[in-house]
């Protein structure tokens, strides 16, 4: 039994910087983060006896985490007044395994990300992150698959206006 506590402790402490910067990345700001992080974790243990072993185990684990982020959301609705609008410090967190510049590229990205609406949002991070396809994320969101191409469409549209707005990482002219 301790031994399979351990096992789970370090297999937690693992893929906790992925779950983390996988709700980061779905939700506006940074208020709900470790909330929402944890509740991932909590039900990332819970599903383990359910992992059958098809296909990549961080690939189950980003749709957990997915799902446990939107039942969230869903559960919170009407609460989005705790984002402030103000810019993000707190994850993308840099690692050994990448460089400086990819962490300051990260940082970015979730600052635009903040701007965009949340359909737009999930659709790209969904797609792009998580490299699920139109099919998917349909599936996924429960809505129609034009409707997932209209909001990848408008999201990339909305990020590259973001993105032109300043030079630099940091959104400086």
């Amino acid at each position: 039994m301790r031994g399979q506590r351990a096992a789970i402790e370090s297999l937690l402490l693992e893929l906790l910087p992925r779950v983390r910067n996988l709700v980061r990345y779905l939700v506006r700001g940074d208020s709900d983060v470790e909330d929402i992080a944890q509740e991932s974790l909590i039900a990332l243990v819970r599903g383990l006896p359910t992992y059958r072993g098809d296909g990549r185990f961080h690939g189950w684990v980003d749709r957990v985490v997915v799902r446990t982020t939107f039942a969230w959301l869903k559960r919170s609705r009407g609460h989005d007044a705790r984002y402030s609008g103000d810019p993000v410090e707190l994850l993308a967190v840099p690692s050994d395994e990448a460089p400086a510049d990819e962490y300051v590229h990260r940082r970015h990205m979730v600052t635009l990300l903040d701007r965009l609406s949340t359909e737009q949002r999930h659709a790209l991070v969904l797609h792009h992150v998580l490299e699920l396809s139109v099919q998917e994320i349909s599936t996924e969101l429960g809505i129609p698959f034009e409707t997932v191409r209209s909001r990848l469409r408008l999201g990339r549209t909305a990020l590259r206006a973001l993105a032109a707005e300043g030079d630099g990482p940091e959104g400086e002219a």
